[in-house]
């Protein structure tokens, strides 16, 4: 009976152990460190994926930042105060500013020389007209001048507007724009100097060509009260007879 009980045991007991032997977990330390490092590889692609991402983000955004326009424009501003001292020239009384309608006028209300046919009153009409041009002339000039005073006003407020938005730009676009509305600032104020420059410098030339034609008047009315004859010789009178 205990032959029978040991086999009946050494059976069960062989019939066991390749089942408890299936559960036994079996470490390889060469492949976990093979796993370590390919993990390792992995995030260390992924970080630096993400890190690619974030720089093409920033650039889109500095671009973004760049290509955003300047919301303020200064340009109706500089045409109006440039129109302003435009028309004051346009509307000047006295010469013309028309080259082809000057030079008529230039001729003959300043001639070289008066001719016989040319009346008293004529003369004397066209001295009046060469005043009002000399006057009208320096009015045109200190009307330019008052403008470019009230538009040196309007100019700061401008400047100021235009360099604040400069320094505060937040791309390369919006930079160069207020850059460019400040040089346009300045060649506005440039061409107002040469119109101003303009008027001045007519009003002293029309001055200058009145005082030629009265040396000129004065002479032809001097030549007809002289006469083409032979001029008087004075001579002794006696009116005592001796």
């Amino acid at each position: 009976m205990k032959k029978t009980l040991l086999v009946v045991a050494t059976a069960l007991l062989v019939t066991a152990m390749p089942a408890a032997q299936a559960q036994w977990v079996v470490f390889d330390p060469s492949n976990y460190s093979q796993n370590i490092l390919t993990a390792a590889r992995t995030l260390e692609q992924i970080n630096n994926q993400i890190r690619q991402l974030q720089n093409e983000a920033q650039m889109l955004m500095n671009q973004a930042r760049n290509l955003t326009g300047l919301d303020f424009s200064a340009l109706a501003d500089l045409r109006s105060a440039l129109s302003a001292t435009n028309q004051l020239i346009q509307q000047a009384q006295g010469m013309a500013f028309n080259v082809s309608q000057m030079d008529g006028e230039f001729s003959r209300l300043y001639p070289n020389a008066y001719s016989a046919s040319t009346s008293g009153g004529q003369m004397a009409l066209d001295a009046r007209q060469r005043w009002r041009n000399s006057l009208e002339a320096l009015r045109t000039a200190t009307q330019v001048q008052s403008q470019a005073v009230q538009n040196f006003r309007s100019d700061e407020q401008t400047l100021t507007d235009l360099v604040n938005r400069s320094q505060s730009a937040v791309g390369a676009l919006q930079a160069t724009q207020a850059t460019n509305q400040l040089l346009a600032l300045q060649a506005r104020q440039a061409i107002q100097a040469q119109q101003l420059q303009i008027t001045q410098d007519r009003a002293t030339v029309l001055e200058q060509a009145r005082q030629v034609a009265v040396q000129e008047r004065a002479r032809e009315v001097r030549r007809r009260f002289q006469g083409e004859g032979t001029p008087y010789t004075p001579y002794t009178v006696n009116f005592y007879s001796n």
